[in-house]
Parts: C-alpha cells; sequence; structure tokens
C-alpha cells in the first residue's frame, strides 16, 4: 500500500466519522498519524486531497469486484440470489459508500469530479458489464441496454441500506425486476 491510499484511507474513515467538510489536510495527518503538512505533499489543494478519497472509493470497487464470475446460465431466482449477494458484498463496506453518497451530493456542482463517482468512472463500466454478465446468464433480450438499470436499481439498494433509510427487501425487489425482464425463447 502506498502513502496515496494511506491518505485516501485516512480520508475516507474521517468524512464516514465526521462529514465531508471534516476533510482537512490538518485532519487527514491526524486521521494517518502523519507529520503535519505529510498530506499537502501529496494533495495541494482541498479538491486534490478529495480526488485522492475519490480514487480510493474506486480502488476499493474495483477490489471488490475482482474475480466475479457468472455461471453461462441463470434461473431469476439464482439471478436474484447473485444480485443480493453483491448488494450485500458491497454494503460490507458501509462507511465507503456513505462517504460515496456524501460526495455525490457534495460534488454535484463539479463536473469533473462527479464525473468520478458516477456513470463516467472508469470502475462504472466493470460494475455494467458485470450486471450485463447476469442478464446475459439470464437470457434476458437486450441484456446490454438492461444493464445499466440494474446497476442503477442496485445502488439505489445501497443508498437506502447504507444510509438505514427504509427496511426493504432487497430480494423482493431485485427479483421482481429481474423476473419481470423480457427473455429469450
Amino acid at each position: 500500500m502506498t502513502r496515496r491510499d494511506d491518505i485516501g484511507d485516512a480520508g475516507v474513515r474521517l468524512i464516514a466519522r465526521n462529514g465531508v467538510r471534516a476533510l482537512t489536510h490538518r485532519g487527514v495527518d491526524t486521521e494517518a498519524d502523519l507529520p503535519p503538512g505529510s498530506t499537502t505533499y501529496y494533495a495541494k489543494t482541498r479538491r486534490d486531497l478529495t480526488a485522492l478519497v475519490v480514487d480510493r472509493l474506486a480502488d476499493y470497487t474495483q477490489q471488490d469486484l475482482e474475480g466475479l464470475a457468472f455461471p453461462s446460465s441463470l434461473t431469476p431466482d439464482e439471478a436474484t440470489r447473485v444480485a443480493v449477494g453483491f448488494l450485500e458484498h458491497l454494503s460490507k463496506r458501509d462507511d465507503a459508500q456513505a462517504v460515496r453518497f456524501a460526495l455525490l451530493f457534495e460534488l454535484r456542482d463539479d463536473d469533473g469530479m462527479r464525473a468520478a463517482l458516477t456513470e463516467q468512472a472508469p470502475v462504472r463500466q466493470l460494475l455494467v458489464q458485470a450486471a450485463e454478465g447476469v442478464l446475459h446468464a439470464l437470457h434476458v433480450v437486450d441484456s446490454s441496454l438492461h444493464a445499466r438499470d440494474l446497476v442503477a436499481l442496485v445502488d439505489a439498494l445501497l443508498m437506502y441500506g447504507t444510509a438505514r433509510a427504509a427496511t426493504f427487501d432487497a430480494a423482493a425487489i431485485l427479483g421482481a425486476y429481474l423476473s419481470g425482464l423480457e427473455r429469450e425463447g
């Protein structure tokens, strides 16, 4: 792990615990147990520091996607179990998800930074490819067209769960969505 990773991890912990406004160079130095001024060497501005956190969040998602594989054929119940399993896997990084959602709102007027957290993010394409893999194994007609919707649905459920906004039955929701898609043959 690099110093940049350590700084990004410290920024994630700091934001998760104290909110986006707590992300300061001094705060990250303290959180990462670094000498004062160390973070400034790697991130000159607050925007640069935020970018390190955003990059670290992308690293987490990349790690979560490694080794993800699907059988060539899935029933709707099996596809639902895969989708719910992935949602539960992503939910294990509760703090990282909370930080990602907080930054989405914080950066909504910063097109460049927001892009790294939304559909333009390179890691987002990996999520869409994974969703397409599930839909293809389910034999969904035009699976590539529905993949983004499946990612959005999982992301919405992830946000609700992370924010503890409401109780919901992820299996019922994802199952209804997946069962309702037109399948080949």
